[in-house]
């Protein structure tokens, strides 16, 4: 009997043992860990970090502003992290900021701590330091929660943006690409590491001025090419130290990473020269703020090919050097409808982004300083809820046949969070069969005097956070908790530049009585 009773409950322990398995692995995070393929990709992985003679990684992911968070591990445990991952608290997704109430923004001390699981294919070597590689993340919600342990942290905007084009994908049969024009300063320290001013004069596109800062773009270059980025062309923009250099456009992962990338290389080269790289949107008055202009088409089809112009053996995964080239661009015009206007797909897509600019706002010009630029019309400021064909004046131009640029957006864009926005309004123009209207093709402020009714964006943080709360679209590219650490975060950001005491105040009212 004795041994009838000990085979019961071992069978017992074994079944439950089993039980608990199937559970782990029907969650999010362990179908991630096990996604036919990464298997072989961890240990490609390993293979490369001999090759190179790569002994630390860092573990990186984005938080809601766009900044690199992450922890470092030695290379030699690689195999472990992959498989296990690396804990973190759940306010790193908010740069573990507190509000101006002492609160911490999103998630308090009590919360549990994120998971991060490296994404292997995303693993290259820093050329700065080859003894140094990175490895995006995706970020789970912790094994042990009682609410859906392992699930997908929605505060995660890189895990997101795969779900949200996923599914658009999966719904559409297309996918989106996305070219970025990532304008940004560099700038001069004094002996106190004080900013004085931009390392070249605001001429724009001065060949003069775009050598004075060859040292840093040409470096720029070298790092960006050997980490994945296929560089196409460059120039100085018109305000001090603004450059804006580009690399070939792809789906919005792969582009937002490089984006992410590009900012970290920028950091770095600037650490090199003595110079510092400045993504604020405008730093400066009476001269050009930076844009981030975002280049979008939607197309079916076409392969993933690693660049040709890539260093052979690679520093790196083949995934970081892949670019989509080919298939059908839906954005394209037809011609039996009419020869110059985008396709159906293509204007559906464009009255879907025109429909929910307000609420878009919000992202592509997500902080205070964002307004400055909008509020210096001068400079080809973007500030109308209008269309046109090189139409600068415009929200939205068609800059060449099978593509428009949303201009709306800024040098401090998420970039995760854009492109997964503009996903939410191309899918309900595409749903919906939304008419963006007749494009302008006139300056937009001579066609308001001769009597065209335009609405303005939001012309502050607050506005637009205001614009977003109300639409339901663009607010389902932020799911639950992203909605919430964002809405806290930016919020908390517009309150405590209106109750700050600034220098304009003094200046302004200091002697205006009696």
């Amino acid at each position: 009997m004795a041994n009838t009773k000990t085979t019961g409950a071992a069978k017992r322990s074994g079944a439950r043992k089993l039980s608990t398995r199937r559970a782990q692995m029907s969650t999010d995070l362990e179908r991630h860990v096990n996604a036919p393929g990464r298997a072989a990709l961890v240990k490609q992985v390993r293979e490369k970090i001999k090759r190179l003679g790569v002994t630390y990684i860092y573990f990186q992911f984005v938080s809601v502003t766009g900044r690199i968070v992450g922890k470092g591990i030695p290379a030699d445990h690689w195999e472990r992290v992959a498989e296990r991952g690396f804990q973190l608290v759940y306010g790193s997704t908010a740069n573990l900021f507190i509000d101006r109430h002492g609160n911490y923004i999103g998630y308090g001390p009590e919360a549990s701590e994120l998971v991060g699981i490296a994404d292997p294919e995303t693993f290259v070597q820093l050329p700065w330091d080859k003894r140094v590689a990175r490895v995006f993340c995706t970020c789970f919600r912790n094994r042990e929660e009682r609410v859906n342990p392992g699930g997908h942290l929605t505060s995660d905007c890189r895990g997101n943006l795969r779900l949200i084009h996923d599914a658009f994908m999966q719904k559409h049969k297309m996918h989106m690409r996305i070219g970025t024009e990532p304008e940004m300063m560099w700038l001069r320290l004094d002996e106190n590491r004080n900013l004085s001013g931009g390392a070249t004069k605001p001429n724009c596109y001065h060949i003069d001025q775009f050598e004075e800062l060859r040292p840093a773009f040409m470096q720029v270059i070298e790092y960006a090419q050997a980490m994945g980025l296929d560089m196409i062309q460059g120039d100085h923009e018109d305000a001090p130290g603004q450059l804006e250099l580009n690399w070939t456009y792809d789906e919005p992962m792969r582009n937002s990473d490089r984006l992410t990338t590009y900012r970290q290389i920028c950091a770095q080269v600037a650490r090199e020269k003595g110079l510092h790289a400045c993504f604020m949107s405008k730093p400066f008055m009476n001269v050009s703020a930076s844009g981030c202009h975002h280049n979008v088409s939607l197309w079916s089809g076409g392969t993933r090919k690693v660049n040709a112009l890539h260093q052979k053996p690679l520093p790196g995964m083949d995934g970081v050097f892949l670019y989509r080239e080919g298939g059908t661009n839906h954005f394209l015009p037809a011609p039996k409808i009419d020869p110059v206007k985008p396709g159906p797909v293509g204007l559906q897509s464009i009255g879907g982004v025109i429909a929910h600019l307000p609420a878009l706002t919000s992202i592509g010009s997500s902080t205070v300083n964002s307004y400055r630029r909008l509020w210096d019309t001068g400079f080809w400021a973007p500030v109308f809820a209008d269309w046109g064909f090189q139409n600068r004046t415009c929200a939205l131009r068609v800059s060449a046949p099978g593509r428009f640029e949303y201009r709306s957006v800024d040098s401090m864009v998420n970039p995760y969070l854009m492109a997964a926005a503009l996903l939410m309004a191309f899918d309900d123009g595409i749903s919906h069969n939304l008419d963006p209207g007749e494009p302008e093709e006139r300056n937009i402020y001579e066609a308001m005097e001769a009597g065209k009714m335009v609405k303005k964006l939001p012309m502050s943080l607050g506005d637009a956070l205001k614009a977003l709360e109300k639409d339901e679209v663009i607010r389902a590219a932020m799911p639950d908790e992203m909605y919430r650490v964002y809405h806290h975060y930016k919020n908390d950001e517009w309150e405590k530049f209106n109750h700050t005491v600034t220098n304009w105040d003094i200046q302004q009212y200091l002697d205006c009585l009696p």
